[in-house]
């Protein structure tokens, strides 16, 4: 007969489930798979996942104090969409971080991690010519952890990764149009150039403009979408409004034939008497 976990073995093993759920949830999350406003349902992850719904519940709960998701009650559990002032400030904080980073990284960059970079950089040009927009998106993802991570200071790197997840959707977004691809591979060349040079002031300022020029692009294309939107609205409406003025046209159009009939077989009635 096996003997009983220990309750604290037991929670460590539960603890341990929770986490790769909520990672393999997130990874979803960031790689697209859940769009933003969808629905989670907790029954349909655990099948999928192949485990019981707490871990699930739980998994909502972390991805939730991560801004990844939001729950609403007697709804469910939603995947988070951020509103552009929030990810415009997000951009914002982000700038200052990443030059900073850019600044410690020329200091101390060693060539095995300048050679790194320069791979991933060389990766997504690639996905530019193979014009592969999911490819390019989660290598750029995979640069820009990688940058912050070498600059060693954990703190930061803690901070910045939730910032940048609750930025993926935008960034996403901003990739999906081919012709932006190639502006951003040229500034991570750009970027990578300033470091390898060991000049400071230069590699933190590459890094403050990249976030800049990042954050004035999802502005410009927040507001193509907003208008596009506000555009598919108003056919939706004038279509709805053509169909009902056709529809009381042919009712009209029936009740006059019906009128007519009635009259001609009225008639003849009329003339017997």
């Amino acid at each position: 007969m096996n003997a009983a976990l220990h309750p604290t073995i037991a929670q460590l093993q539960n603890s341990s489930l929770t986490t790769v759920v909520q990672q393999e949830i997130e990874r979803a999350i960031l790689a697209g798979e859940y769009e933003p406003g969808s629905k989670l349902i907790e029954a349909t992850l655990a099948e999928k996942m192949g485990v019981s719904r707490g871990p699930v519940r739980e998994a909502f709960r972390m991805l939730e104090e991560a801004g990844l998701v939001r729950t609403e009650k007697n709804r469910g559990v939603f995947v988070r969409d951020i509103p552009i002032d929030e990810a415009v400030e997000i951009f914002d904080l982000r700038a200052a971080m990443d030059e900073l980073v850019g600044r410690r990284l020329a200091e101390n960059i060693t060539a095995a991690q300048l050679k790194e970079l320069k791979a991933l950089v060389d990766a997504m040009e690639k996905a530019v010519k193979a014009e592969d927009p999911h490819a390019y998106h989660l290598l750029n993802l995979t640069f820009h952890d990688r940058l912050v991570e070498m600059a060693g200071n954990r703190k930061l790197t803690e901070i910045y990764r939730k910032l940048i997840k609750e930025l993926s959707l935008f960034r996403r977004l901003n990739l999906a149009d081919g012709w932006l691809m190639p502006m951003s591979a040229n500034e991570h060349r750009q970027i990578v150039k300033a470091i390898a040079s060991g000049d400071a002031d230069a590699a933190g300022r590459a890094m403050f403009q990249h976030v800049i020029e990042s954050k004035e692009r999802t502005i410009e294309n927040d507001l193509r979408r907003q208008a596009g939107l506000a555009d598919a609205a108003e056919s939706a409406a004038a279509g709805t409004a053509i169909e009902l003025v056709s529809s009381n046209t042919g009712a009209r159009k029936e009740k006059d034939k019906d009128k007519e009939k009635t009259k001609s077989k009225e008639g003849p009635s009329r003339g017997k008497r």
